[in-house]
Parts: structure tokens; C-alpha cells; sequence
């Protein structure tokens, strides 16, 4: 049960970025749509849950050398991850701000442009979602199920996106910042924990 609580913390905290992003649009273009913030929601999770396999992959690989010493490194990823996104939101950082505005292109933008305006809001999760890829070497020297985790990190991004665009206008894009900072500080906790339980244990 602890490693499932830890992949939904993991799944929430690296959902924070899809989130703004899309508070940012809903603020922007105060659209209410269910159906219109699903798919934007779907685009989100789809990125977030991929990126992170790639980190797995490069983990797997690393997996021998890093094994004496994968509690320090998976704290440090977590930690480094978790200070910038910290850092950004404290910094008011225009990532968020530029994949809001290509998310709102997807009902801004001419019939003509529709294949365009898909690509670009998929290079804005593209761009939310990189710091998942480093939390993927994470999840490699966890031993983590990243079947699961690619599941549980999908679901949770589509809804935290999902809802973002529902209640931006209402909220403002202010409110993103707080999450993302939120999701940092959670990031680092986890990366603590690890180091912590391997310390309890004299590892």
C-alpha cells in the first residue's frame, strides 16, 4: 500500500505543470466545456504518463552501477526536480504562460490551422512534461511497477488538467503557481522518505 500512496503523490506532483498550464488557459479564454477540457486533459496525461519511461529506461540500463547507492540518487533527482519546479513558480517562470497560450490556440486558432493547433498543444505537454522523464530514473532504482505508474500518473494528470481548465476562469492563473510549488516541496519529501527508510534500515 505505501508504494501505491507514493506513486499517487508522484502522480499528483508531477501533474502540477499540466495543471497551471491549463488554469492559465481557462483563466485566458474562460471556457467552459466539458468535452473541450477532457481532450486538452487527455493530451496532458498522455505526455506526463510517456515521459517518464524514458528515465525508466535509461535507469534500467544504469541499474548495477547505481545500486549501491540508488537512495542518494533518487533523492537527488526528486530534490533537483522538486527545487525547480519550486523555483519556477516562486520566479513566476513563462513556461507556464507559453503552454497556456498554445492551449488556448486550440479554439483560438482557425478551422484551417486545426491539425497545427494539436501540435502545438501537444508541444505544450511536451514542455510540462520533462521533469517527468528524470522522475522516470527515480522510478527505475525504486523498483517501481511502471506499468502502474504510467497508469496512475496518466489518470491523475487528466483529471488535475481536466480540472484546471474548468474552474481557470474562476480561479485565475495565480492559483497554478501555488500547486506548483506544492508538487515540488511533495517531491522532495518522497526523495527524503527513500533516504530515510534506507538509513532506518543501514543500508
Amino acid at each position: 500500500m505505501s508504494g501505491f500512496l507514493t506513486l499517487i503523490a508522484l502522480g499528483f506532483s508531477l501533474s502540477v505543470d499540466a495543471f497551471a498550464a491549463a488554469l492559465g488557459k481557462g483563466a485566458g479564454s474562460g471556457s467552459g466545456r466539458f468535452l473541450d477540457a477532457l481532450r486538452i486533459g487527455a493530451v496532458f496525461g498522455a505526455m506526463e504518463a510517456g515521459m517518464p519511461v524514458i528515465g525508466y529506461m535509461v535507469g534500467l540500463v544504469l541499474a548495477a552501477w547505481m545500486q549501491p547507492i540508488d537512495h542518494w540518487i533518487a533523492f537527488g533527482l526528486l530534490f533537483g526536480v522538486g527545487f525547480h519546479m519550486i523555483f519556477e513558480a516562486f520566479r513566476g517562470d513563462s513556461a507556464d504562460e507559453t503552454a497556456a497560450n498554445a492551449v488556448t490556440a486550440i479554439e483560438t486558432a482557425p478551422g484551417d490551422a486545426g491539425r497545427t493547433r494539436w501540435i502545438r498543444l501537444a508541444l505544450a505537454a511536451t514542455a510540462t512534461s520533462i521533469d517527468a522523464s528524470v522522475v522516470g530514473v527515480s522510478l527505475a532504482v525504486m523498483d517501481v511497477n511502471i506499468v502502474a505508474a504510467v497508469i496512475v500518473i496518466g489518470i491523475i494528470t487528466t483529471a488535475m488538467a481536466t480540472f484546471g481548465v474548468l474552474i481557470g476562469r474562476k480561479a485565475g492563473s495565480w492559483m497554478g503557481h501555488y500547486a506548483e510549488a506544492t508538487g515540488g516541496a511533495v517531491l522532495i519529501i518522497i526523495g527524503a522518505l527513500i533516504v530515510w527508510q534506507h538509513l532506518a534500515q543501514g543500508i
